[in-house]
């Protein structure tokens, strides 16, 4: 395809996409799938219109991935209701911990047995796809700042969370397959990438976080007395705090996530100061009065940014689905890849789920429904080009490659089919 055929394409995406949004709402399954029939119909197993090589065009993957999580990790942590408090994020955090590294194991040895892989290249592809997706999870996870739903939130806080705390694993992998130096032992491996990087992250997140918001609210001030550009703030932040992270060595999907929660605690810390509870700073309310003696509050960065962040992750979902499509292959479509993803979706998430919710006092209903929606997308494809572009050997990214992109399609499809009309059980209820 030329370029002028990939504008059109796009374009028309992109504009039928804005056109049908009631109409794609009231659809039984989510858009990435519509997205992902378009690519694959136009790729090369039927009409061979485009063919997009995930290892040729591995740095180019791995940068638009990176900018779509980042993102979407930045509107998930807006959303995050505030303060943190240990007892509510008791879940999501063993989940993006203990319930990931389970993960990990239980797919490091399936591809061990099973597949066949080397012990390292297996850690590798339990790290990819252990993480939950922020990008590609949104309809079931919170919709609004401040959403208090128990269900959507732990999705929402868990794909938050564990798209950094993979990625230690993800080094552990490459350190196995001789592209990483873990030390002796791993201690370098445990010291670098899990303490120090986790670390650094949470804490360049949190202050930048803090210090954005309270910037920001003092330029304001209460009278409006100077004007701020809400989505600018937001992208510059994110910018920022991933920049740092990565000059510091620190995982940078981590400090994104908590600057956008850290920013969102600061506003709303600041709004209650002049009487404001925290529930008028929910999505629809603008301006909200305060009281009788004092003028409408300034509004918040938090809450102004998410909409614009939204739409970039609608867009960024649309390109790099559209992109998923155009890369599968019939003969990609093969035992072990599939038994690889009913290993993942039948076995290796609801088990790591209930062991990680041991003693946590969640009901049986969300744990199952946490169990099954462990979305698999942009995230893992990301994870896969940067491991590329890290020297994997030729025949193991072949490998890894044909294992995520099936992985992340049938992810697509069966979630998607099902996540509107499991959700809309679930708030029944």
């Amino acid at each position: 395809m030329t370029n002028a055929w990939w504008y059109l394409l796009i374009g028309l995406l992109m504009l039928s996409r804005g056109l049908s949004k009631t109409f794609l709402q009231k659809l039984p399954f989510t858009p990435a799938i519509i997205y992902l029939a378009i690519g694959f119909l136009l790729g090369p197993s039927v009409l061979h219109l485009f063919y997009f090589d995930p290892i040729k065009q591995s740095a180019l993957l791995e940068s638009l991935a990176e900018i779509a999580v980042l993102i979407s990790l930045f509107s998930a942590g807006v959303k995050m209701p505030v303060p943190f408090r240990l007892k509510k994020w008791q879940l999501p955090l063993r989940l993006a911990s203990l319930s990931m590294m389970i993960t990990i194991a239980l797919i490091a040895a399936f591809s061990y047995v099973v597949l066949h892989l080397p012990i390292g290249a297996g850690v590798l592809l339990g790290a990819m796809l252990a993480s939950t997706d922020p990008v590609l999870a949104t309809d079931a996870q919170s919709r609004y700042p401040g959403d208090r739903d128990q269900l959507r939130f732990t999705l929402t806080c868990e794909a938050g969370i564990n798209d950094g705390s993979a990625f230690p694993f993800v080094m552990l992998g490459l350190g196995l397959l001789g592209l990483h130096d873990l030390g002796a032992w791993g201690w370098q491996w445990l010291l670098k990438d899990v303490l120090w990087a986790t670390t650094a992250a949470i804490v360049v997140g949190i202050t930048s976080g803090v210090i954005v918001g309270r910037t920001v609210w003092k330029l304001r001030g209460q009278q409006y007395k100077h004007d701020v550009l809400d989505d600018l703030v937001g992208l510059g932040l994110i910018a920022i705090v991933y920049g740092l992270s990565l000059l510091v060595s620190a995982w940078g999907f981590l400090a994104v996530f908590s600057a956008a929660v850290a920013l969102r605690h600061t506003e709303l810390k600041l709004a209650q100061a002049i009487g404001v509870k925290p529930e008028q700073l929910g999505a629809g309310v603008e301006q909200p009065q305060i009281a009788a003696d004092t003028e409408t509050l300034p509004t918040i960065v938090s809450a102004e940014a998410l909409v614009f962040k939204e739409h970039l992750e609608r867009l960024s979902e649309l390109m790099l689905v559209l992109l998923v499509g155009g890369m599968l292959m019939f003969d990609f479509w093969n035992w072990r890849t599939i038994s690889l993803a009913i290993f993942i979706f039948a076995i290796a998430r609801p088990v790591s789920v209930f062991i990680g919710a041991l003693r946590t006092n969640t009901p049986w209903r969300i744990q199952g429904t946490v169990g099954w929606f462990g979305v698999r997308g942009i995230g893992s494809i990301y994870y896969l080009m940067y491991a590329i572009q890290h020297g994997v050997p030729h025949a193991i990214a072949r490998d890894l490659t044909q294992l995520t992109l099936i992985v992340v399609a049938l992810s697509i499809l069966v979630h998607g089919i099902s996540v509107k009309p499991m959700m809309n059980e679930m708030e029944k209820k």
